[in-house]
């Protein structure tokens, strides 16, 4: 799922967006009025409800947390639209290979109408297939070349998981407090852990947000990062919470797909926030909560558009705001008191737009801020076209998180 930012950028700057199929609330991405009127002429092919069929490609099965959040997405499209399961072909455990092109080609042929996969090493196969299978509609998460590609059937899409991120953080920020208020830790000892699945953008976005989420309440708070160079590794994310553990970290979270992390923290009486899915049944007495990511309202958009015979957006990213993100349900009985309530408070400010999660205000890097650092040109004037009004306009441009600065309380190791 690498984020290459200055690939990201070319196709940001070379290419519009295509418009959507009219849902409610409109795409992260600013489409110009001359892509309007390209999307509003393209014809996609039309499918009745009950003939169409719908593919689907993912990197893991049922047994790994971020799949498993998409297969949920997916029964939910089932539902909403009044599928039966057999118009819909799961794919499941198909590598970031070649295997990935031939599964496409195979859902093709059996007649799906609409193919999407879920993993960032999918993407180039999923655009040999739609160059292959232009009246069929391929769909790709966590990528960012839909739009360079400059095919109308390749689209990518995503979800503003860093505003959830940074909710979890605020969550554990509160932990923090309640530890050194009680003596079990000083302010000092405020220090974060993060098993990160590998060093890319979409990696460094999500943990920059909750380590900013955390030191929004508990300004003391600072943060190790460790990678495991997988998604999916159980005994590798156990072994690295467990090595931030013995390196002093306090509390632990993660970007990454399995119950290794939280399993770990609570064998050490630590606590932790997850990812995907709720953690509490791995570690009841140590999840606080975890990010989530709701993939229904896309799966449930995109399949409506092949319907209809609208066009999809080539680039597609909701939040909060769309019910697209959120936490899983928080454990009271290892959460703060008053964490419900701050949580709300929160989470409403990104909903009416009143807060911004990457707000620049909030970060340094290298002491200086990131406007500072665009203004002295660089490595840092590629970011100009993200940075504007304050704050950091994370998968505005494109769905793709483009967040992959660095900033200061944060230590990350790389092997």
């Amino acid at each position: 799922m690498k984020k290459i930012f200055a690939l990201v950028m070319t196709a940001a700057m070379a290419f519009g967006l295509l418009a959507g199929c009219g849902s409610s609330s409109s795409s992260s991405s600013t489409t110009s009025d001359t892509a309007s009127e390209a999307a509003t002429s393209t014809t996609e092919t039309t499918a009745d409800s009950s003939n169409i069929k719908v593919g689907i490609i993912y990197v893991g099965d049922e047994n790994e947390g971020y799949t498993e959040a998409h297969m949920l997405g997916i029964q939910e499209m089932i539902k909403a639209l009044g599928l039966s399961e057999d118009q819909v072909i799961e794919k499941t455990n198909i590598p970031e290979d070649e295997s990935c092109y031939d599964a496409a080609v195979d859902l093709a042929e059996q007649g799906c109408n609409i193919i999407f996969a879920n993993s960032f090493g999918h993407e180039s196969y999923m655009i040999e297939a739609a160059k292959e299978y232009p009246d069929v509609q391929f769909c790709h998460a966590t990528g960012y070349q839909a739009a360079s590609s400059g095919l109308s059937n390749m689209h990518n899409y995503f979800s503003s998981v860093y505003e959830a991120r940074y909710v979890s953080g605020v969550v554990a920020g509160l932990k923090l407090n309640e530890m050194i208020a009680d003596g079990t830790i000083t302010a000092d000892e405020a220090k974060m852990g993060y098993v990160g699945a590998y060093p890319y953008a979409e990696v460094v976005s999500g943990y920059t947000s909750f380590y900013l989420g955390a030191k929004s309440v508990c300004p003391t708070v600072t943060m190790e990062v460790q990678y495991t160079n997988s998604w999916a590794d159980i005994a590798a994310e156990s072994e690295v919470a467990t090595s931030l553990i013995a390196d002093g970290c306090k509390l632990i979270s993660q970007h990454s797909d399995t119950t290794g992390a939280p399993t770990a923290c609570e064998a050490a009486g630590v606590p932790c926030v997850g990812y995907n899915v709720d953690m509490t049944s791995v570690a009841p007495d140590s999840a606080l909560t975890s990010a989530t990511i709701n993939w229904a309202p896309y799966y449930t958009y995109a399949v409506q558009c092949v319907i209809e015979g609208k066009t999809i957006d080539t680039d597609w990213c909701k939040g909060y705001a769309d019910d697209a993100v959120g936490i899983s349900t928080l454990n009271d009985a290892v959460c703060a008191e008053g964490t419900a309530d701050k949580v709300a408070e929160v989470e409403q400010s990104i909903i009416d737009g009143s807060f911004h999660v990457f707000d620049t205000s909030t970060f340094t890097i290298g002491g200086k801020s990131i406007e500072d650092l665009i203004a002295e040109g660089g490595d840092y004037a590629q970011y100009a076209d993200y940075v504007s009004d304050g704050y950091f306009h994370e998968s505005e441009l494109i769905s793709a998180p483009a967040f992959d600065l660095r900033i200061d309380g944060i230590t990350e190791l790389t092997t």
